[in-house]
């Protein structure tokens, strides 16, 4: 059934992955319309999750911003379309690393980087830092069911020199490159929410309580990566920024969560500028009131 699947759906998107961007975002608009005012796909979670993080903008405000996302969430899709066929010199001309010298100077001085950074703008076309970037790059990633489209995704995503490891895998393959010495660039993105029994640590983000991933900071700490956090712009429609900013060069100096709240003030306040491009589909605030219950627990087991 899978490969059956695959053999159907697989033409279909590579038809449409060959197709000018032009014709790809008259076809996105079609769809945005479809999916904002007929299915309403995740709309109240979006609309939600935007009333919770902008508590002063009022209903208008608020549905300005969820129709502009909508609009941004759909080219996402079609942009990752495209993807599959994207050559170099089209990536390097609508994703441009801006400071790259930041990674590059680090890299000189025979530094590993850990790379933060969040599902803002379009985050799946940073698999071409690696035509930039004088390190070899890594990024934790989802492992797909269905194993065909597996094959052919981790193809796409590789083929400017980045690798891509799944999830589980991750903190092995780091180890292994850390044991022989290889000096990388890992990515991360951070602003997922961890499962609330596993978490280590909690933070108000876009005026929420929120559990936070630390795994960042427990491995830069850990071996001595340098951190640099990368907030991506969009620019125009198809056309996006990568500026790089130094989170820290010496872990270790900081306290217990002080580089997690630095990410996550850099984070927020790059959502801010261009809140219409964050990945608001997901429910971004489920635990918030959770909050007390963990922190009850956490005292009581002290």
């Amino acid at each position: 059934m899978k490969l059956l699947i695959f053999i159907i759906v697989y033409p279909l998107i590579w038809i449409l992955s060959i197709l000018p961007m032009r014709l790809l975002y008259i076809i996105s608009d079609f769809f945005r319309l479809v999916v904002f005012n007929f299915i309403g796909y995740r709309k109240k979670v979006v609309i939600q999750n935007l009333k919770m993080a902008f508590p002063d903008k009022n209903d208008k405000e608020i549905k300005s911003i969820a129709k502009k996302f909508y609009k941004h969430f759909i080219d996402l899709i079609f942009e990752s379309i495209k993807s599959f066929t994207i050559s170099k010199k089209q990536i390097e001309k609508r994703y441009v690393y801006k400071n790259i010298e930041v990674i590059n100077n680090l890299a000189a001085k025979g530094r590993s980087i850990i790379l933060s950074g969040s599902h803002q703008a379009n985050w799946e076309l940073s698999f071409g830092l690696p035509l930039k970037a004088n390190l070899s790059c890594y990024g934790a990633y989802t492992r797909i069911q269905n194993p065909y489209f597996e094959k052919v995704i981790k193809s796409s995503r590789t083929k400017f020199g980045y690798d891509g490891v799944p999830t589980g895998l991750f903190n092995k393959k780091l180890e292994e490159r850390v044991k022989n010495n290889i000096q990388s660039l890992y990515i991360l993105l951070s602003d997922q929410s961890p499962q609330v029994h596993k978490t280590r640590y909690w933070a108000t983000f876009l005026n929420n309580w929120v559990p936070v991933h630390t795994g960042m900071e427990v491995l830069a700490k850990k071996y001595n990566f340098a951190i640099v956090n990368m907030n991506i712009t969009k620019v125009k429609r198809g056309y996006y920024e990568a500026n790089f900013e130094l989170i820290t060069e010496n872990p270790k100096e900081h306290d217990n969560f002080e580089i997690t709240d630095k990410y996550l003030k850099i984070t927020e306040d790059h959502i801010l500028k261009q809140p219409e491009y964050y990945l608001w589909t997901h429910k971004r605030f489920k635990h918030k009131d959770k909050y007390e219950q963990w922190l009850e627990n956490r005292k009581a087991s002290q």
